[in-house]
This record gives C-alpha cells, structure tokens and sequence, in this order.
C-alpha cells in the first residue's frame, strides 16, 4: 500500500513525484517506456520560455530533471504495462500479474498525437513518414515533401521545411488554415508551399519507402496521386485516457475534467499535465500542477485538509 501511485514519468509526474517525496510520502511513478520523459522526448526544438531554464530541445531538459530526481527516495519503475485501473478501490493491474494499491493516485498519462490510420502510415514509418521537421530536416532536405494539418504545428514544421526542400505541399481539411495569423502570412510569401485546403491524404504510396501519396479534394471527381519522398502527419493530439474511460468526468475529446486543485470526479484522484489541460499544455503548465496534487494530497494525509472532493456536488 502506498500514499501515491503516478501513472506516467514525464514533466508532470516526475513534478508530482519530486513534491511527493519532499512532503514525505510513500510514492511510486509508473512509467510505460523504457525511459522517463514522456512527451519531452518528442520535442525537438529549443524550449525558452520555461522561467529560468533553456534548453536546447526536450531530451536535454529531461535530462536536467532526471538530474534533479536522481536523488528523490521514490520508487520509479520503467517498462510498466498496465493492465486496467479501479480508481474507486485504488487498486492498478499490471500485464505482469501485480496489484498495486494506494490511497491517492495521480494521472499524468499525457497525449499522443493523432494518426490519419491510412494505408501506407504505420507501413512507412521512419522509411519517408516523418517524425519531426525538425528532427528529420536534413534527412529531407533537397527532397519534395508533404505537411497533413492546418495548425499551428503543421505551419511550423512546412516553413522550418520550406528552408531546404524544393516543395512542400499543405493539406488540410478544413476550409482554411488554423495556424496563427503570422504564420499563414509567412506561408504566403513562400513559393515553394503550396496548400490544399479541403482536402484529405488518403494513401502514402510506398513499397520500401515513400513515394507518393494519394489526395482527395472536396467536389473532385476521383483523388489525384502527387510525388513525395516525406510525409509528416500533424493533425492534432488526444488525450492517453483509454484507461480510465467510464470511471472519471470527461469533456467530449476525452480530457479529464479537474477542479482548481487537480482533482478529478473520483475521490483522491488527480490528474495533471497535458491529459486533463487541453487549453494551455505547457511544460510550465505541467509541473505546477505536479506540485498542486502533491501539496493536496498530503495536506489530506495529514488530516489538516478536507477529505471531500470539490466541484463536482
């Protein structure tokens, strides 16, 4: 039995986990990759804007919180499958065949980014269907490639593209661009992007790498098939919510609905971080709220704080 159990070892619940163990409660973190990190592992940039850090992409910022921890008295366990979660009775069931149980659990299972789930997608990956423009940019570049998605990280990923590939071909379904205003304008001026809107990738062409891919466009008679050797799928994200479907209050895109001090419609369950911040998922975001649960969730332990939830009356 412990005072905490935290499903998923990114920037969020390595927060959680570091203010569980300052206030001194038995903790264990979760984490179902080999490596903690979650999503910072996927960010390929540099990161600036978290106060008093920069970083030159998310592995080194991980890196920099794996140093803070390394020191924590937690347990952490990596390469975690999780077989199904009863957050009424507290009690979590690994693949391996252990129960873990615990008076608190916090969530931080993050997102995951959509896939269009075409042919040619999972077949393809890493043979011309991208991971990151910015990862993969010299790999791609003097190569004509293709963005799916009209946001702000579609747009990002084409200009950052733009910069060294011949042609880059937007499609998007929607009626017009949903990037930011300043990034459509840059758009715009680049001749080498061109954009499809209303409009929908529906193959990657490919045997052993990318050759193509096949789109459809509204009020055309039959899709048209156009030359590429990249392909990078930004389309969104959703919420790592699978598990906890029909026991917590959702919004309609499966985020969990917290109160202001993260707690969830079940009693001593929090959830933090991106999966229950669908309006400003930020790193920031993300270890303050690690913070949040853990404060409550002691101050609950130490029966100086009310054992009610709040906010779902």
């Amino acid at each position: 039995m412990h005072d905490v159990i935290i499903i998923g070892a990114g920037a969020a619940g390595l927060s959680a986990a570091l203010w569980c163990d300052e206030l001194g409660l038995d903790t264990l973190l979760l984490e179902q990759n080999a490596e903690i990190g979650g999503q910072l592992l996927r960010v390929y940039n540099p990161i600036e804007n978290y106060l008093g850090v920069r970083a030159e992409n998310g592995r080194e910022m991980r890196d920099l919180f794996a140093e803070q921890v390394k020191d924590a008295e937690f347990d952490l366990w990596t390469d975690v499958e999780i077989e199904s979660v009863d957050l009424k009775t507290k009690r979590i069931a690994l693949r391996s065949g252990e129960e873990l149980r615990s008076i608190s659990i916090i969530i931080a299972t993050g997102v995951r980014r959509k896939k269009l789930d075409v042919p040619g997608e999972m077949e393809l990956a890493g043979r011309g269907v991208m991971e990151s423009g910015a990862r993969d940019r010299d790999s791609f570049a003097g190569m004509d490639v293709c963005i799916v998605g009209g946001g702000d990280a579609a747009a990002e990923n084409a200009l950052l593209l733009s910069e060294v590939c011949p042609t880059v071909t937007i499609v998007h379904r929607g009626h017009k661009l949903r990037a930011r205003p300043e990034f459509v304008e840059r758009i715009r001026g680049e001749h080498c992007i061109t954009v499809f809107t209303d409009a929908l990738v529906r193959r990657i062409i490919g045997e052993t790498e990318v050759e193509g891919v096949e789109i459809e466009r509204s009020g055309a008679i039959k899709p048209f098939q156009m030359a590429v050797k990249g392909v990078l799928v930004r389309i969104g994200v959703e919420p790592n919510t699978d598990l906890f479907r029909e026991q917590l209050h959702m919004d309609e895109r499966g985020y969990i609905i917290v109160t202001g001090e993260q707690e969830t419609s079940a009693q001593n369950v929090f959830a933090i971080g991106d999966v229950s911040n669908p309006l400003a998922p930020t790193i920031s975001g993300a270890v303050g709220a690690g913070a949040t649960a853990a404060k409550v969730i002691a101050a609950r332990l130490n029966e100086s704080y009310s054992a009610e939830p709040r906010g779902f009356k």
